[in-house]
């Protein structure tokens, strides 16, 4: 089987289109032309007015939306994107600028236009053109990589703008328009329905360039994406997700591809959470969110934990709290290990991609209300969230961070290191009872290599890394004792 690639849909300008017929190799690598479909071919009589009032018309939709999608062009000195191939042969970086281009959307008639981090990160400089081809010069207002949200500014008046939707409101099955700049041609609109919601993809907290070892915002990722079947290719980022009103309901950000273009799925951040990113970066340069402090599993290896732990994963509606960090807002409201959060302001969550997109929507001092339940009995609560800083203090020091754990470790032999053709390593030397390491399935013997992205080789390095957890959420990244490699993302607080 095929795995298949998840990537940011950001598109080099140098890259080369091809367009024309297409031929398809089955599984016996013979080729074959493609078949043509059977078409049905109506009589002007059979198109009735309720035939033609029941097809999806976009029309005005794409036209409402088009002139508000812009073309975000980025030049990179020194540290930006650069040719695969020649990175994969070791050419070395040559002093010419590389160019980019992606997708934003504006979204007030004064110049405010939102678009991806992954678009505008580590940009020299920032050009955005309009469909009428005006040209402006743009500048960073500020980025928040753990949402791959960034907010650009250009000098303008009266210019065109996107009406805002509802992305609450969104159900699967709707019709949807993705607009951008896909493969750096000019506007383009492409109609599909919404495939499914709540969609964690782990592709925030992977290395890409200009951010190699995947460290800025690793662990700290919210992804609780609205998955479409709208064609969106490489440059679509930054792009407008619309319903069928013109309304926008998301900022495309990627794609799964095992081409590197498009295969039937994009993802788009919900409007509801990039609103609350953008009002802060433009009060405030920076996003200011809350937190609460516990712990759940994280999406991929939620089932496998509750499974361990002897929990049927059917049986959890809602989202299962694996610990209570001290002193949080959390702690406060007498949350305790084992609640299960059923809803926030009476909406429901029925997975942590969705608490942690609803949680991201507030900021430090908000009061929230929690339904939880309790050994089969249902409670409501109401808490104050909490801000970084105090998040952060509470768990201030690698040792406490490591405390919890729940393992014991000590350098790994330089004969294993190269047994495992790795530079980096400790080796678990024991695993407490009804701790993280034995919740998650890591044993005696385990070797970890990185923590958030930095290589660790002894006790001091392992919890100089773990301060560099925000919020005492850490990525590790080892080799179990049978030689299978891994990536696990420890959700220690939200």
């Amino acid at each position: 089987m095929k795995n298949i690639g998840l990537m940011l849909a950001t598109a080099m300008v140098s890259a080369a289109i091809s367009i024309g017929g297409y031929r398809y190799i089955d599984n016996r690598n013979e080729i074959h032309q493609p078949l043509v479909p059977e078409v049905n071919y109506y009589h002007k009589a059979n198109l009735t007015a309720e035939t033609l009032a029941a097809a999806p018309d976009f029309v005005q939709a794409a036209a409402s939306v088009t002139p508000a999608v812009v073309h975000i062009k980025t030049t990179y000195t020194g540290s930006g994107p650069r040719n695969p191939i020649e990175e994969l042969f070791g050419v070395p970086r040559s002093n010419t600028p590389a160019r980019a281009s992606g997708s934003g959307v504006l979204i007030s008639s004064d110049g405010y236009i939102v678009t991806n981090n992954h678009v505008v990160e580590n940009a020299s400089a920032i050009e955005v053109v309009l469909t009428d081809r005006r040209s402006f010069k743009a500048k960073l207002v500020g980025r928040d990589p753990s949402t791959d949200l960034a907010l650009v500014k250009v000098d303008g008046n009266n210019l065109p703008v996107v009406s805002l939707g509802n992305s609450d409101e969104v159900q699967v099955g709707e019709w949807v328009l993705a607009v951008g700049y896909p493969l750096s041609l000019n506007s383009t609109v492409t109609a599909g329905i919404i495939s499914a919601k709540g969609r964690s993809i782990g592709i925030l907290d992977q290395p890409r360039p200009g951010n190699p070892e995947g460290t800025q915002g690793a662990g700290t990722a919210i992804e609780s994406f609205i998955q479409t079947d709208a064609a969106i290719n490489p440059g679509n980022s930054g792009g407008a997700l619309v319903n069928a009103n013109g309304q926008l309901i998301g900022i495309n950000a990627a794609i799964a591809s095992q081409t590197g273009s498009y295969t039937g799925y994009g993802f788009a951040i919900p409007i509801n959470l990039a609103g609350k990113i953008v009002n802060d970066l433009r009060s405030f340069g920076e996003v200011r969110r809350g937190y609460l402090g516990v712990s759940f599993p994280a999406p991929a290896t939620e089932d496998e934990l509750l499974r361990r732990q002897g929990i049927n994963p059917g049986t959890i509606q809602g989202v299962y709290i694996t610990g209570v960090q001290s002193g949080s807002a959390a702690a406060a409201a007498g949350l305790q290990e084992g609640d299960i959060i059923q809803s926030i302001n009476g909406t429901r969550v029925t997975s942590s991609a969705e608490f942690s997109e609803r949680i991201a929507r507030h900021r430090p001092g908000d009061k929230i209300s929690l339904s939880y339940l309790r050994n089969g009995r249902s409670s409501n609560t109401s808490v104050t969230l909490k801000g970084q800083e105090a998040a952060e203090a509470i768990a201030s020091t690698g040792s406490a961070l490591r405390s919890r754990l729940g393992a014991n470790f000590a350098p790994l032999p330089n004969s294993a290191k190269q047994y495992y053709s790795i530079k980096s390593g400790l080796v678990v030397t024991s695993v407490e009872r009804d701790s993280f390491f034995e919740r998650y399935g890591l044993t005696r013997n385990t070797v970890i290599t990185q923590v958030n992205g930095r290589p660790v080789n002894s006790i001091s390095e392992l919890d100089n890394a773990l301060t560099a957890s925000r919020n005492g959420i850490a990525r590790i990244e080892g080799i179990t004792p049978d030689g299978m490699r891994f990536l696990l993302n420890f959700p220690l607080g939200a």
